[in-house]
Order: C-alpha cells, then structure tokens, then sequence
C-alpha cells in the first residue's frame, strides 16, 4: 500500500496519512484532547504528550501502513490544517479473515457534530471497495454512547458483549462487539 498516496475527501473533511512532519500538530491535538480522551484510553506514559515520542510513532505507523497490516489516517476539516481525529483500522489481515480492527478518535469539540460518520462513511467505502476488505470489527465501552451511535448508523450490528476485554484507567472494561461485513465481496 503506497502510503504518500492516501488522501480522501468528504463534504467537509480530508482524512489522509501522514508522516512526521506532523508531530507538532499530533502532540497539540493529544494535549488538548488529553482530560477527554482518559476516559476512553489504556492508561497513556507521559512519554505519549513529547514530540520525540509522536515522531517516532508516525514513523511506525507508516512503516506498518506500507506492511499492509494498518491504515491510519488523520481527520482535518477541508481547508485547515488542524487535526480534529484519527481512524485507525489496525490488525488487517487478508487470505481467509479479510479483516481489520476499527478504532478512531475525535476533538472534544468536535463529538455530535456528525464529522466521524462522514469521515468513517469515506474510508469505508475505501476499505470496502478499494481494498476488498470483507469485514471491520469495532468493540466499544458500553458507555460510550456517542461513540455506539456512530457505527450503528453506518450499519454495524452487535455480535455480543466481550467481558473485561481491555484494560482502561486500571479497570478491566466489558465492551460491546461490533461488526460492519462487505455484502460485495465474494
């Protein structure tokens, strides 16, 4: 996957990969973001809020993008360069499974405003219909209803509840399973 060519576009958003040039711009949107996103996060190491540390993950990420194994792109409105989310389709496996893993995040200021379903509805269809992929899994902390509300309008459904499936802020979590399937794919 020729990661430097992956940009789309919405009616209001451009979601594209990006390298390291970006730190500064992925440091400020996880400092500003840092009270919200504790509730929803793994516990983080302060090491995550220092530019050396988003560099270094950038790099990664595009290592992974061009493995094929990850896909992750950063969320902007049209016309700013100002990161607003991320989504983050991770674990893609192919042969038999053609699956991946869906995770995203979004600015404090930004939740209700119908941003991350019209960015998930673009990159979808990228996953669906470029990259032939049969199924994307998300589970999600039941009390995150924001969140349950964005992929049940896409059309995911509930494949059951995962107990104490990851740990959050020193808590093991329960999470709800769900899952979107490609119906075009053979």
């Amino acid at each position: 996957m020729n990661s430097s060519e992956i940009v789309l576009s919405s009616r209001r958003l451009t979601l594209k990969v990006i390298d390291e040039n970006y730190a500064d711009e992925v440091l400020n949107y996880f400092k500003r973001n840092e009270k919200f996103l504790k509730k929803w996060e793994p516990k983080r190491s302060e090491e995550l809020y220092t530019l050396k540390y988003q560099k270094n993950q950038l790099r990664d990420d595009l290592s992974n993008i061009s493995k094929g194994n990850l896909l992750k792109l950063w969320i902007f409105p049209k016309g700013d360069n100002k990161i607003i989310g991320s989504l983050i389709f991770s674990n893609i496996v192919r042969g038999c499974f053609q699956s991946c893993y869906l995770g995203y995040l979004l600015d404090e200021g930004k939740v209700n405003s119908g941003y991350m379903t019209e960015a998930l509805e673009e990159l979808i269809r990228f996953l669906f219909e470029e990259l032939k992929l049969h199924r994307i899994e998300a589970n999600i902390i039941p009390e995150n209803k924001a969140s349950l509300r964005v992929v049940e309008k896409l059309g995911f459904y509930n494949e059951g509840l995962a107990r104490k499936y990851l740990k959050i802020n020193d808590k093991w979590e329960d999470y709800i399973h769900m899952v979107l399937l490609n119906e075009g794919v053979e």
